[in-house]
């Protein structure tokens, strides 16, 4: 049923959606100390961080100042040195699968790689780890994932997908591959999964410890024809 494992980074393997969250509020309200940002910062998850500030300029329209993405970049690059754990039993439920595992990210390569070998999981995936700055267009749009299944040389319907966001999900999703959400990670508000069952996400995980069974399932062929 299934050739191969794709895991999403940040949010996933890495605690580092909470991080990046808390940099980024600080540095937009040092910025603009008259506007409360506090109700959307955390809405960048999932999202290239220039995406999501292009958004907030046109939604408080304002104008950023030149460097503030760089400066941000680097902040968060800093204390994700100083501060980045990995997802709690991950190790453990990746040991446990019996499919190679990749890595498909939004985020920079040299972030990835960072990440990774700051939390120990540099060799459970080698040199299997794509980034969106290989492709046109960053997820939502499927060309990061289509681009790891040619370089893998699986078939994107072979391939199970790891994703915490809804801009993740839909990104494996359009790509033809199914999906399994997992919820657990310190940045996801309270009640998302049942956000994500009204979008249709039926394979929801709250603890790594879950995910060996569930992917276990799926190679028995018991997850049908449904992407999510």
């Amino acid at each position: 049923m299934f050739d191969h494992l794709i895991c999403d980074c940040d949010g996933v393997l890495v605690d580092s959606e909470v991080i990046a969250d808390r940099v980024l509020l600080r540095a937009l309200s040092d910025t603009f100390p008259t506007i409360d940002f506090g109700g959307v910062a955390h809405q960048a998850f999932g999202q290239r961080t220039s995406t999501f500030l292009a958004d907030i300029e046109q939604r408080f329209r304002i104008t950023l100042p030149e460097g503030f993405l760089a400066r941000v970049e680097r902040d968060v690059d800093a204390e994700l040195t100083r501060s980045l754990a990995p997802i709690a039993g991950v190790r453990d439920a990746l040991s446990q699968v019996p499919l190679p595992a990749a890595v498909v990210s939004n985020s920079r390569l040299t972030r990835i790689a960072a990440s990774l070998s700051r939390v120990g999981l540099a060799e459970v995936f080698g040199p299997r780890v794509f980034s969106a700055e290989q492709v046109a267009r960053p997820k939502p749009h499927p060309d990061v994932y289509l681009h790891a299944a040619r370089e893998l040389g699986v078939a994107p319907e072979r391939c199970l997908v790891v994703e915490d966001s809804v801009t993740g999900l839909s990104a494996a999703r359009a790509a033809g591959m199914k999906t399994i959400a997992f919820v657990g990670a310190s940045h996801v508000p309270k009640g998302y999964a049942q956000v994500l069952r009204t979008l249709g996400v039926t394979r929801i995980v709250e603890r790594m410890e879950q995910l060996p069974a569930l992917i276990a399932a799926g190679l028995r062929g018991e997850f049908g024809q449904r992407l999510s």
